[in-house]
């Protein structure tokens, strides 16, 4: 017992300071609030997002649950996600597609109604990532279910799963002549 008291004295305390409030976060701030501008302007309206892990590590889940804290507020958005595929606007699929989840995916993406928009998140989601295709892996999701949109990244930032998430409206808005 003495041995670790000694320990924990001789190292002190060993977490790293919290981060100084300087222009990167102001920069931030301003290209969050940007993108919050451009989808209220391209939707006018709320956009559900039903979230699907495919067989990812919990890495990028953790970003997209980011996403509801008071810094990004998609919720103020009126960005809501979704328990049921039925009332979502936009897919966002995590992870590489297990064989075990295939048909889930699937059937997920079926049930959505249209236009239907699917946004691949993460590195495993885009190309497979270091799990690729094998006999429990179908890799990415594009190999799957129709992609319109992919957030490379491992995991990828909150504010890029933000970007893409208006990439994926500006395309819908495109593809649908509005404007």
């Amino acid at each position: 017992m003495w041995h670790l008291l000694k320990q924990i004295a001789r190292t002190g305390i060993v977490t790293e300071p919290p981060p100084g409030v300087d222009d990167a976060h102001d920069a931030d701030d301003a290209t969050i609030r940007r993108i919050h501008q451009d989808i209220l302007d391209i939707l006018g309206q709320a956009l559900t997002i039903r979230v699907v892990d495919a067989g990812s590590c919990n890495g990028c889940e953790l970003e997209i649950n980011a996403l509801g804290n008071p810094y990004y507020n998609i919720e103020g958005l009126g960005i809501k996600l979704a328990a049921s595929p039925r009332h979502a606007d936009l897919l966002l699929v995590t992870g590489p597609v297990s064989r075990h989840m295939e048909e889930a995916l699937r059937r997920t993406y079926d049930a959505m109604p249209a236009p239907k928009l699917v946004l691949a998140v993460g590195d495993c989601g885009c190309t497979g990532g270091i799990f690729g295709e094998s006999y429990a892996s179908c890799g990415r999701v594009a190999n799957v279910i129709p992609v319109d949109g992919v957030v490379p990244g491992c995991p990828p930032a909150p504010i890029e799963i933000l970007r893409g998430i208006l990439g994926a409206v500006r395309q819908r808005q495109v593809g649908s002549g509005k404007r």
